[in-house]
């Protein structure tokens, strides 16, 4: 078991990292963007950098997800059900990933990010109000917590803002309703794949305390904000976040080939 891989002033830039990926995350997910490679950067070998992450992500969607139902934004018994299937989602997609390459995933997920960000952008009126609900108890948990859990054991990036469209598509939540009961599950599902990295033993576990303090905090606010502003908050940044991510995987999986795609014009 490791406490702490990296010096004190990086454990303490890693805490204001942590701090502005919950806030962002909470709002519209992709927290991970800032958090993944700056753990990386400060030396992490990538198995830590990830279990480390996780980490922190269960401090901030804890947080998130505290705040809402404290205020009664979010009714745990009624998502029993949703919880239970996401648990399990996210079991099956981080036992799955240890077997499966994810490169194919990896290459079709930016469209899916994107998609996600368009729809929102050329249909400003999704998620102003509350509509009728298409989906409910089994079907709605196994699409929007069994199957969106597998795809955060599985992978990851974007999960909160998937939650949140199957929310506000299948059951017909506004945005902020959406959001809220998005962070719920989204701590489950961080939670589930905690356990695993745990008993995989490459948690840098000082560091990633430190930076849950920092999500816990960022998050908080953030929570704040989904429900004092709501839509005029949450859409345009859900916009931001997708158009990021995508570019980052792009970059991420084809960045050798635009560079020579660049130097041949």
């Amino acid at each position: 078991m490791e406490w702490f891989v990296v010096s004190p002033l990086v454990v303490v830039a890693l805490f204001f990292v942590a701090l502005a990926a919950a806030f962002i995350d909470s709002i519209a997910g992709g927290g991970g963007l800032l958090t993944v490679p700056a753990l990386l950067a400060a030396g992490l070998s990538p198995a830590q950098a990830l279990a480390t992450n996780k980490l922190q992500s269960v401090g901030g969607s804890f947080s998130a997800s505290l705040y809402f139902v404290r205020r009664g934004a979010v009714k745990l018994r009624e998502q029993r059900l949703n919880i239970a299937m996401t648990f399990i989602g996210a079991i099956i997609g981080t036992l799955t990933i240890q077997h499966l390459r994810a490169d194919v995933l990896r290459q079709i997920l930016p469209l899916f990010i994107i998609s996600i960000g368009l729809w929102f952008l050329l249909m400003p009126r999704l998620g102003e109000e509350d509509r009728e609900r298409r989906l409910y108890g089994l079907p709605f948990a196994l699409i929007g917590g069994g199957c969106v859990g597998f795809y955060d054991g599985f992978f990851g990036p974007g999960a909160g803002s998937f939650y949140a469209l199957g929310f506000v598509t299948l059951c017909g939540y506004n945005l902020a309703k959406a959001t809220a009961h998005a962070k719920v599950l989204n701590f489950t599902s961080n939670f589930s794949s905690l356990l695993f990295f745990i008993l995989g033993g490459k948690l840098v576990w000082g560091t990633g305390l430190v930076m849950l303090v920092g999500a816990f905090c960022g998050a908080r606010l953030g929570a704040r904000l989904v429900l004092s502003r709501g839509q005029q908050l949450i859409r345009p940044m859900v916009v931001v976040v997708s158009v990021v991510m995508s570019a980052k995987l792009l970059w991420d999986g084809h960045g050798t080939a635009i560079l020579a795609w660049f130097s041949g014009l």
